[in-house]
């Protein structure tokens, strides 16, 4: 019965993509844009060290929302065993007696973990939840009277950034279920786990004073749930990684399986970006940048994101070696750690040394 309603749902979904594809075949290059604008790591190379020099309380923020956001959304995947619309059409007996929808494959179709729920929807989400709901609170501090008129423009302004929102939304769920990736039941899930961790992290206030200790106990027990929950269910027969069998299968073109979309690329990504954090937040180069940084102002703080974006934008072009899988994981998670401890740490400090009145006078 559960299995029957399960096929309808899904034959609706791909009959979706089929529509999309069919119909909108010109918007392919937006979907495209829009799928890979959605991915996180535009959150850990561009939003998070945009916000952490503007204001610090929302680039952590963003970090959590977005490593925890992922982590659940690795364990949901694992749970819920959400199959993809590129391999499943090519599975199912639901078709049998007719011929199934033809749906066109992308570059960014193959993703190899399941597909329940959309890590892309999910992601994007509690990423831009978090900003809306940040930058209302930020113009709601700063408002001084409560006349009518201020009253009226924050209301325009909350109407504008929902709808931005809510368009964000819109765009990505149609961008993975048109580039075939995700059912829209998946895309929905996603959108709803992601606001409600946002919500939860709006009301959680001590990662903004979280210890060294805290990072690594947080880490390493997000790791070893993770780790030790693949080797229960190994144990037990179920095997977690049945999906990258159904990748390779059916991607039509093999190159587009790529080892960076697995569920432990994911989740050693998120570790590396969230222990990162903790080392740049507690380096000596950290404290040593704020106290130059009171000096120095807007323009040790412009400076400090423009040379972070140039550096980011150089160091995302190493890609670690695939040969080898442990090779790949490691350096994945060095890579990651790097990003956050650049952005917190050591290009503020740089940067505070050159442009800090004190420093100036001393040359």
């Amino acid at each position: 019965m559960l299995s029957g309603m399960m096929d309808l749902v899904q034959a609706l979904g791909v009959s979706s993509t089929h529509y999309l594809q069919t119909h909108y075949s010109q918007a392919q290059g937006l979907f495209l844009w829009v799928s890979w604008a959605a991915d996180l790591r535009n959150t850990f190379f561009i939003f998070f060290p945009l916000w952490f020099h503007l204001r610090p309380s929302v680039g952590i923020k963003l970090i959590w929302v977005a490593v925890i956001g992922d982590w659940l959304n690795l364990v949901f995947k694992w749970v819920l065993f959400g199959e993809r619309p590129y391999w499943w059409v090519k599975e199912t007996d639901y078709y049998n007696n007719t011929l199934p929808p033809y749906i066109q494959q992308y570059p960014m179709t193959c993703e190899t973990g399941p597909g329940s729920p959309s890590g892309h929807a999910m992601g994007a989400a509690s990423v831009y939840y978090t900003l809306v709901t940040s930058i209302l609170s930020i113009l709601t501090s700063k408002k001084k009277s409560g006349n009518r008129k201020s009253s009226s423009r924050e209301w325009y302004l909350k109407k504008i950034l929902w709808t931005l929102f809510w368009a964000v939304q819109v765009c990505v769920c149609l961008s993975r279920v048109f580039i075939a990736a995700h059912f829209p039941h998946q895309v929905v899930a996603g959108v709803i786990t992601g606001m409600i961790v946002a919500e939860a992290f709006n009301r959680v206030r001590w990662i903004y004073s979280a210890t060294m200790r805290t990072y690594l106990l947080t880490t390493f027990s997000l790791t070893s749930f993770a780790v030790g929950f693949y080797l229960l269910l190994k144990a037990g027969g179920v095997d977690l990684l049945w999906t990258m069998d159904k990748a390779q299968k059916w991607c039509s073109n093999p190159e587009w399986v790529h080892l960076d979309s697995t569920p432990f690329a994911s989740l050693l990504r998120n570790m590396g970006t969230l222990f990162g954090l903790g080392l740049g937040l507690h380096s000596p180069l950290y404290g040593e940048s704020v106290k130059k940084n009171a000096g120095g102002g807007t323009a040790v703080r412009a400076g400090s994101a423009i040379s972070t974006l140039l550096l980011l934008h150089l160091f995302d072009s190493f890609k670690p070696p695939t040969h080898t899988a442990a090779i790949f994981y490691l350096l994945s998670f060095c890579k990651s750690a790097t990003v956050p401890l650049v952005s917190v740490s050591i290009i503020p400090y740089c940067v505070s040394r050159v442009l800090s009145p004190g420093n100036k006078k001393a040359v």
